[in-house]
């Protein structure tokens, strides 16, 4: 097999979307669409009535009507719903979901990969977190369903994917070993998925092809580990530097941080490429590799090619609201722009890169104004309860409930809730019954400093061909 040079980033909730995932397949490279919040993704694309109806041609295209018909009951409103009124709340996700939200979750992330491949012949890969897991082995099925051509995973250390993968492309029961905070693995405690028992024949018979898998790492002690204690076949590794926007793995050893409050990674982060060669499979290099000069120092490596996400996740085909796009481009071309690595923000205790630009709860005062709820719980924590239960919390949430529920208090200082802010970037932002709107919370690489070189003389903007022509060379 042939594989793409070139790999487009799996950023956000619905940055990387369709539209962006499709215009880079149909030039000939990996378009990726995120497996992020695809339940919620959709839900709240049908309340604002589905502009343009795409998802409406994709749900038509699901084999399972009856399905499609409870989704479109739950969600749809012909015309949008009021801009003062609520969203209506998708399920949380816990060990055992209920049968709808199982049921939304894999046709959402059947229609955003359907959408992408829509109309060409070219690849389209979809990115998870296993650092969310509950929602995964649902979602990958749904993604499977559609043909997508490659499943990308980082956050964590994906071992049970590949085998997982094998399974649903025989329509198998699958289960996945959840992380939970004081259970051991003697306690049994997973995510389990029956196609046959939540789908028909219409949708069981058809014919699913396995896709590759690609494990998004920091080091070659991981990549080692998945190749030789994974339940199936990794197909190749995605190794992203510290410059790489989103969530970076934490630097080795005790935690350092600069003047600025960032930590500092040093000598026992950097990768040791020779030994991830010495696996025999192929590797792309991510984080700054955006450049001719970049891709050809990766090709120099080794590497197949290269991941690009900041570059992407601010061209006219992403899914960020204009209003940021723009705001923020001009920040760029203005110098003013600053990205901090914020080794508290995130409620996942990864290092998270955070965009500082007014209105975002980036800066202290938005912050400080935003009244801490959950209402979203991706990123909850799993935890055994005194009883053997698993008990749900998350350090972002309200204070008092975190630690009632065992978590400890400096683990809630400077949390954001990233649940929503990553809504509030699509356009998708809740509203509160007191009128509070919640805000974005942009996230970006280093690399963002840089994406003026994409801008045209006399333009102000800049389309995913203008990305891929630069970074290939082929510019006039």
């Amino acid at each position: 097999m042939k594989f793409p040079v070139l790999i487009q980033g799996g950023m956000g909730a619905n940055i990387s979307g369709w539209p962006l995932a499709k215009s880079v397949a149909e030039i000939g490279h990996l378009g990726v669409v995120s497996g992020t919040a695809l339940d919620l993704v959709l839900a709240r694309y049908l309340q604002v009535g589905d502009p343009g109806g795409h998802f409406r041609r994709a749900l038509d295209n699901f084999p399972d009507k009856a399905a499609v018909a409870r989704v479109l009951a739950r969600y749809f409103i012909e015309g949008g719903k009021k801009a003062d009124e609520p969203f209506k709340s998708v399920s949380f996700f816990v060990v055992d979901p209920p049968a709808d939200l199982i049921e939304l979750t894999v046709i959402a992330n059947f229609c955003v990969v359907f959408l992408a491949k829509e109309g060409h012949s070219g690849l389209v890969g979809i990115n998870y977190l296993e650092k969310i897991q509950m929602p995964n082995i649902y979602s990958l099925y749904g993604a499977m369903l559609a043909g997508v051509d490659y499943v990308l995973m980082g956050a964590g250390v994906p071992r049970e994917i590949p085998g997982i993968l094998d399974s649903l492309a025989e329509h198998k029961d699958v289960q996945m070993n959840l992380d939970v905070d004081g259970a051991v693995f003697e306690d049994g405690i997973a995510a389990r998925f029956s196609p046959s028992a939540n789908f028909g024949e219409e949708v069981t018979g058809l014919k699913l092809t396995r896709p590759w898998f690609l494990a998004i790492i920091a080091s070659s002690v991981l990549a080692l580990t998945l190749v030789k204690k994974s339940t199936g076949k990794v197909d190749g590794f995605i190794i992203e530097k510290a410059g790489a926007g989103g969530h970076n793995a934490a630097p080795r050893g005790k935690m350092r941080l600069n003047e600025r409050g960032e930590p500092v990674y040093g000598p026992k982060d950097d990768l040791n490429i020779e030994k991830i060669k010495s696996t025999g499979l192929p590797f792309w290099l991510a984080g700054n590799y955006a450049t001719p000069d970049g891709l050809k120092e990766a090709l120099d490596y080794g590497a197949v090619g290269i991941q690009v996400g900041t570059a992407f996740a601010f061209c006219e085909e992403s899914g960020l609201t204009a209003e940021l796009r723009e705001g923020l481009i001009g920040k760029v071309l203005d110098g003013s722009i600053d990205i901090f690595t914020d080794p508290k923000a995130s409620p996942t205790g990864y290092p998270f890169k955070v965009v500082h630009f007014e209105g975002t709860v980036s800066e202290e005062r938005e912050f400080k104004s935003r009244k801490r709820v959950c209402d979203l719980g991706y990123l909850r924590h799993l935890y055994k309860k005194e009883d053997g239960t698993v008990g749900y919390r998350c350090p972002s949430e309200p204070v008092e409930a975190y630690v009632q529920k065992g978590g400890r208090l400096e683990e809630t200082v400077g949390r954001k809730c990233v649940c929503n802010g990553l809504m509030s970037n699509i356009g998708l932002a809740q509203i509160r019954k007191d009128g509070y709107l919640e805000q974005p919370l942009v996230t970006a690489g280093t690399d963002l400093k840089k994406i003026g070189r994409f801008i045209k003389e006399g333009a102000s903007s800049y389309t995913a061909l203008d990305v891929i022509e630069n970074i290939m060379g082929k510019e006039k």
